[in-house]
């Protein structure tokens, strides 16, 4: 892919779009950055013409390439116009693929993706692979360009895969396909179906590895071109595959047959057996050994923010599971946590039903503390069935826990919502909580 000399449109100047900027800088391109966000806080940018505010479809005269961030809606006024006039539209992932000689692991699904993500990671670095970890987690697909890395493992969102045109993992993970990004998508199946194209460019010698336990990932086993791996709580019909058996996980990929050790794997919760199956089989497609997918799964903590112990406190728990950010992961959540729950939720709703969350809490014993643009909407779906107390703050609700609290109880946040109403990220939301818990 030639970018000397090309003029290359930037929409989107977040993490994902100035890296993408910097990429195409460094590589000869006239760049014009824009932005719809008029008060857009002023990252150090490469050089080019900055466009803010109200997009306006002038713009793209004379642009040959547009490069899309993930956040930005395909109905943007911007990408339309450019597909109109038959301009290249690609987002930041196909962008870096173009560039990247390595082979590809990537990782999608509703949740868990970054756990996998970086527990794969792990699995290749102890088996002696100079690994890049990235994508949607945190350092972007294009910062790999030009690394001495010799396989390249991403965390791929649905609105990353919605601009890909040969993208091409050979390994290619789907976790699980639950209600999310309702606000972005029509319903599940649209939602499925930008998911899926992760595997749209795999051919015969590639790896699918899909959840035989949910129904909307298993189904794309008969549609993609590559070998396929199911992973699940029971073995399956699948002829590849692995599933827990005795404290170990059990692996029959056809060629490959074997037994890996769970010993000292310390993340609670069904769906976290789930991840770490997925994980140890995409370490198997891209040719770590047993030993050193053991040695990872041992030493492998627990990320931010995703069911972090932060403090026992008189008698009761707080976990930090900030990026619970749909009911779906909620859920799990609460699956794993001990009984009592007190649950914070609330947020920036999503679109989705939280209707999901009555039966768990009622399992768990738990109540809710809820905050945030969407408590009203999540009280009309808990009310009747579980406790529900509506607070202004995250503060509020960690002080409200704190004072209504009995010993024995667990407090979690998981809400079940973006944090965009009172935080820049789920990380800030997590990192406040901690923080509020810790001043108790």
């Amino acid at each position: 892919m030639k970018l000397n000399g090309v003029t290359a449109m930037v929409v989107g100047l977040g993490a994902s779009g100035i890296a993408a900027a910097r990429f195409m800088a460094s590589r000869g391109a006239r760049l014009i950055l824009t932005d719809h966000r008029s008060d857009l806080d002023r990252r150090p940018l490469p050089p080019g013409d900055v466009r803010l505010g109200p997009e306006d479809p002038a713009w793209l005269d004379g642009v040959g390439l547009v490069v899309t961030s993930p956040g930005v809606p395909r109905d943007a006024v911007l990408l339309r116009a450019a597909v109109e006039r038959k301009i290249p539209v690609i987002g930041e992932i196909e962008l870096a693929a173009r560039f990247i000689s390595a082979p590809i692991a990537a990782i999608t699904g509703t949740n868990g993706k970054s756990t996998v993500t970086v527990m794969l990671g792990e699995m290749l670095k102890a088996n002696g692979r100079q690994a890049f970890v990235g994508g949607n987690l945190g350092t972007p697909l294009v910062d790999a360009v030009g690394g001495e890395f010799d396989a390249i493992v991403a965390e791929i969102s649905s609105f990353q895969l919605e601009w890909i045109e040969n993208f091409h993992p050979h390994v290619g993970v789907h976790l699980n396909l639950t209600d999310d990004h309702f606000d972005r998508y029509r319903d599940l199946e649209d939602y499925g179906r930008a998911k899926a194209r992760l595997f749209e460019n795999q051919r015969s010698g590639d790896w699918a590895i899909l959840n035989r336990d949910d129904a909307n990932v298993w189904k794309l086993a008969s549609q993609v071109r590559s070998r396929v791996i199911g992973f699940g709580l029971e073995r399956g019909k699948a002829t590849k595959g692995i599933w827990p058996v005795d404290g170990a996980l059990q692996f029959d990929l056809g060629a490959m047959k074997g037994k890996i050790g769970l010993r000292n794997f310390k993340l609670p919760g069904r769906h976290n057996l789930g991840n770490v199956m997925a994980a140890s089989a995409a370490a198997l497609a891209m040719g770590a050994s047993v030993g050193a997918i053991e040695r990872a799964i041992a030493e492998f903590k627990p990320l931010a923010h995703r069911m972090e112990f932060v403090r026992e406190k008189d008698g009761i728990t707080w976990v930090d599971d900030s990026k619970g950010t749909n009911v779906g992961a909620v859920v799990e959540a609460l699956e794993a946590m001990k009984a009592p729950v007190v649950l914070i939720a609330g947020g920036v709703d999503k679109g989705g039903d939280y209707a999901p969350l009555i039966e768990p809490l009622r399992r768990k014993q738990g109540r809710a503390i809820l905050i945030g643009a969407a408590k009203e909407r999540i009280a009309a779906a808990l009310s009747g069935a579980v406790e529900v107390e509506l607070v202004s703050t995250l503060g509020e609700a960690v002080e409200r826990a704190a004072r209504t609290g009995r010993r024995g109880d667990t407090v979690l946040l998981s809400p079940a919502c973006s944090s965009f109403d009172q935080f820049r990220d789920y990380a800030e939301r997590g990192n406040i909580f901690k923080e509020l818990v810790r001043a108790l």
